[in-house]
């Protein structure tokens, strides 16, 4: 029978394997058995801060565990994102990436302290986001064209989330596309400030995810004059298209994922990638998904799939990125 000296023996020679500590299949077999976190790299309120909270308790249900959503803000969402990237491979440290860090951050910046793919384990796409341009309501500007009209002749000032984020490529792809050199782009922190100056007439328009501004648009706060889906959106069946505007390259979604550090164990990532589809098919998700305007693909894509769309959303954004000189110092 082996004592306790023999074993405390076989440990000191470096002989105990096993009988030492946990393999790493049994550790991953335990998964999880404590809280997890999931980083949301945008202050609270905001679209990746709205998405995560709804999925938090949806997962912590489906895998035993405490969910908690931790706000990682800055920098555009980078500090949130390299925190997940430098984080242990252990599964207790998860990311709702977001399309504008990992496409449009990696298109616009000359360097970024992690690589988009390949410091990252991409599990599954969750959901897309259109983007709208938005008038306030008393604003003259009734439709797109009388805006790009106005903005070949004078100053018209568009708000975004900053330099270098989506709505900034859009517009700056707008001014082209209409030939309105005037279209003048004003970043902001985030989209609230940026919001708060239209409403208020500091600037006479943004664009933005639809996701926050579905309420102000069925209340009448908000007018928006273009979204960029392929079609119109059934919620909002008077809001023109960019494509049947005549600005087909408008078309574009802002997707957020579900993604972890490089290296995550496979039972881990099979696990996670499993519960995502019917979370985001519960009934209670899907008609909050269709009240923000901000709904999965079916079937979300998943693993390679998912990273796919990020490779081609990087080639897509940074020839746009080049196209314009939008570089972020």
């Amino acid at each position: 029978m082996t004592t306790r000296r023999n074993l405390l023996g076989l440990a000191a020679a470096g002989l105990a394997g096993p009988l030492a500590a946990p393999s790493l299949v049994q550790a991953q077999t335990a998964w999880p058995n404590r809280s997890i976190r999931l980083v949301a790299q945008f202050p609270p309120g905001g679209l990746v801060d709205t998405v995560a909270r709804l999925m938090a308790p949806a997962m912590a249900q489906a895998l035993g565990q405490n969910v908690v959503v931790e706000n990682r803000p800055g920098a555009g969402g980078i500090i949130g994102t390299d925190t997940v990237a430098k984080a242990p491979a252990d599964g207790y440290t998860l990311l709702v990436s977001h399309a504008s860090v990992h496409v449009f951050s990696t298109a616009t910046r000359p360097t970024l302290p992690f690589d988009p793919i390949s410091d990252f384990t991409h599990m599954m796409q969750l959901v897309e986001a259109p983007n709208i341009i938005l008038v306030r309501a008393s604003s003259p500007f009734q439709t797109l064209d009388q805006l790009v009209t106005a903005a070949r002749t004078r100053p018209v000032r568009f708000g975004s989330s900053g330099i270098g984020s989506a709505p900034h490529l859009l517009g700056a792809m707008l001014s082209s596309e209409a030939r309105a050199p005037n279209l003048d782009h004003i970043p902001y922190a985030g989209s609230a400030p940026a919001m708060q100056d239209v409403l208020a007439g500091n600037i006479e328009c943004m664009v933005d995810p639809i996701t926050t501004n579905t309420q102000q648009m069925r209340d009448g706060s908000l007018r928006a004059l273009a979204v960029s889906t392929p079609q119109r959106l059934a919620m909002f069946p008077n809001v023109p298209t960019f494509a049947e505007l005549g600005f087909p390259k408008l078309t574009s979604a802002q997707w957020l994922g579900l993604s972890g550090p490089k290296g995550l164990p496979a039972p881990i990532v099979e696990r996670l990638t499993s519960i995502i589809p019917p979370i985001l098919a519960r009934p209670e998700l899907a008609a909050r998904f269709v009240d923000l305007q901000t709904m999965p693909r079916n079937p979300p894509p998943a693993g390679e799939a998912f990273v796919s769309i990020i490779r081609e959303e990087i080639t897509e954004w940074t020839a746009v990125a080049k196209q314009f000189s939008i570089v972020v110092a």
